[in-house]
């Protein structure tokens, strides 16, 4: 039986024989794959920098695959956020909403929801994408705002009524400038990504600090 030519015969460690031998991933893990690899783009290169090839190859897939899945940047950012940020804001409205405990209690709790899922994840990498490219891409901007921004804000003021209506704050400055509440996570995400590498911030102290100077300069009790 006549043998194929020494120089024709494909490796067992090449990249095909791998991928024929790996199993198959369904629907869901291939999409995932693709979004892992996109928010790796984006981290290494920003928005405008990162290519959709680059991501295909990231991910192990063919480009044509990704346009199965995403038909631009665009819709891969928007499956980012629907992947690694919408899902944290769902589950902080459930311990809103179902908390027995403090507020101070809450908020410990939304502290580490917040540094485990975002600002010691990779998703931060979103944050940080939106602050140093938003203003050149409006619509991802006006669509991270609507699904993010506007949802979190909307959390801040529940915390607040709630803290009120339990008799633990007095005063309803963060339900009018929410934002006052959230910046140290802004804080700590520029922070980190400019001087991380020789002065990292204790994101979760430095969150609890601001934590009790909110809740001191809002006449904080216990009840």
């Amino acid at each position: 039986m006549p043998q194929m030519p020494k120089d024709s015969q494909e490796s067992p460690s090449s990249p095909q024989a791998r991928r024929r031998r790996a199993p198959a991933m369904d629907r869901g893990e291939r999409r995932r794959s693709i979004l892992d690899a996109a928010l790796a783009e984006f981290a290494a290169h920003g928005f405008a920098g990162a290519r959709l090839e680059d991501v295909a190859r990231r991910a192990g897939v063919a480009k044509g695959t990704l346009y199965l899945y995403f038909s631009d940047k665009e819709a891969l950012f928007r499956g980012l956020v629907e992947e690694n940020l919408s899902p944290v804001i769902v589950d902080a409205g459930g311990m809103v909403a179902l908390f027995p405990g403090t507020t101070r209690e809450l908020l410990d709790l939304l502290i580490e929801l917040l540094a485990q899922r975002v600002l010691e994840a990779p998703a931060q990498a979103l944050v940080r994408l939106m602050i140093a490219e938003g203003p050149r891409f409006p619509e991802l901007a006006a669509y991270y705002h609507r699904e993010v921004v506007v949802r979190g804000l909307a959390l801040i003021r529940a915390i607040v009524a709630r803290g009120i209506a339990r008799g633990e704050i007095d005063s309803d400055i963060p339900a009018q400038f929410p934002q006052l509440v959230i910046a140290p996570a802004i804080v700590a995400v520029v922070w980190n990504s400019m001087f991380g590498a020789f002065d990292p911030l204790d994101v979760r102290q430095f969150l609890a600090a601001h934590r009790d100077l909110i809740l001191r300069g809002l006449g904080w009790r216990e009840t």
